[in-house]
């Protein structure tokens, strides 16, 4: 029975040590450095749903009279953006 808590700790402390050196290295303190944010554009995108085996796609007009068209490929990493410039239907967004 003694051999079986020596086993028991032994193994709980690899765990708690994999645990700290799987962990030791990760960024979840730091944060993003992204640039500072001076407006922010909440309304709501309209998107387009595609059949299976397509990218799905996001459009919504900036605060400028364009409109911009998003979209990704699955689960990689590749994204696609379009802007259409001064796009009649964003006139009513654009700020004066």
């Amino acid at each position: 029975m003694n051999q079986n808590i020596k086993r028991g700790t032994l193994v709980a402390a690899s765990l708690v040590a994999m645990v700290g050196l799987g962990t030791g290295c990760s960024r979840f303190g730091e944060e993003y450095n992204d640039a500072p944010v001076q407006k922010k554009n909440d309304r709501p995108a309209e998107v387009y749903s595609m059949p299976d085996g397509f990218a799905n796609v996001a459009t919504k007009c900036d605060n400028h009279g364009n409109r911009m068209y998003v979209t990704r490929q699955g689960d990689s990493a590749g994204k696609s953006v379009a802007v259409v410039a001064n796009d009649p239907s964003c006139a009513e967004f654009k700020e004066k």
